[in-house]
């Protein structure tokens, strides 16, 4: 055991990042260059951008849920190594990682996944619980902030589309793939943002009221956290949920100065399609 110890019984290698994460940061760092350079086909890179910026994302939201649970109680987490960035230690990785990746592909939205487990055995405040909830989601809204920062200061003011003699696509303005890709990920964050704090059975907004309610009230809760995300989901393929969902999203996503642009972003990265 290390002589350095955060906590009594928690070594320092349970803080230490993962090699999985550090390959997603390296996958990030590669595609990042990839889309600023226009290096090989740009729709691929602007691909690989968005999706490993999202997975980044994803670890990071999971990680502020368990480091805030670690230091209001729960050691066990380091135990289950959320703390160490891996994706592959989530109690539901299928859920935390692969259908949120799907969804995006598909759908363009950041759908909340599975949260890491942690036991409120251990977490006997009310205040604790929340703020374990809310680690998520100010994650993500901390990562729009930053990704829309840019664009706050000029960057991408140039961006914009235009149709070739072919009828393709292409992405015009100095490092414009880049931007358009950063866009689409702020947008994304921005999705996430609204989803996750959504007072929804099981998902971090209604887990962040759930410890302020009456016990009749929390039983009922418990009842329907199973199928929260179930609800969720087909709730925002109706074409009229998914309407007005977007046009908040796009809302916010002006406030912070995302581009609206940006959020084609999403539809130009699925290189497979005529668009």
């Amino acid at each position: 055991m290390s002589s350095f110890q955060v906590s009594r019984g928690t070594p320092r290698s349970a803080f230490v990042p993962s090699p999985v994460f550090v390959g997603i940061l390296a996958l990030v760092a590669v595609s990042g260059w990839m889309t600023w350079t226009g290096y090989g086909n740009v729709r691929v890179d602007v691909f690989l951008l968005v999706l490993s910026g999202w997975v980044l994302s994803l670890c990071l939201h999971e990680y502020a849920h368990a480091l805030v649970a670690y230091f209001s109680g729960d050691r066990g987490v380091a135990d289950r190594g959320y703390l160490t960035l891996n994706p592959l230690k989530y109690s539901h990785p299928l859920l935390s990682i692969v259908l949120p990746l799907v969804i995006v592909v598909l759908g363009g939205i950041g759908l909340p996944g599975g949260a890491v487990w942690v036991d409120h055995a251990h977490v006997r405040n009310k205040v604790k619980e929340s703020l374990i909830s809310a680690a998520g989601p100010a994650t993500n809204v901390l990562f729009a902030l930053l990704l829309a920062a840019p664009f706050a200061f000029g960057a991408g003011d140039d961006l914009r589309l235009a149709l070739t003699g072919s009828g393709e696509v292409v992405v015009l303005g100095e490092h414009g793939p880049f931007w358009l890709a950063l866009g689409a990920l702020a947008f994304l964050q921005v999705t996430a943002s609204v989803l996750n704090l959504l007072p929804v059975p099981g998902l971090d907004g209604g887990n962040l009221l759930q410890p302020w309610m009456s016990p009749a009230y929390r039983r009922t809760y418990d009842l329907f956290a199973p199928y929260g995300f179930i609800l969720l989901f087909m709730l925002l393929w109706q074409p009229t949920v998914n309407h007005y969902f977007f046009a908040l999203v796009t809302w916010l996503a002006g406030l912070i100065g995302v581009p609206e642009i940006g959020q084609y972003g999403l539809e130009f990265m699925r290189f497979w399609s005529d668009r």
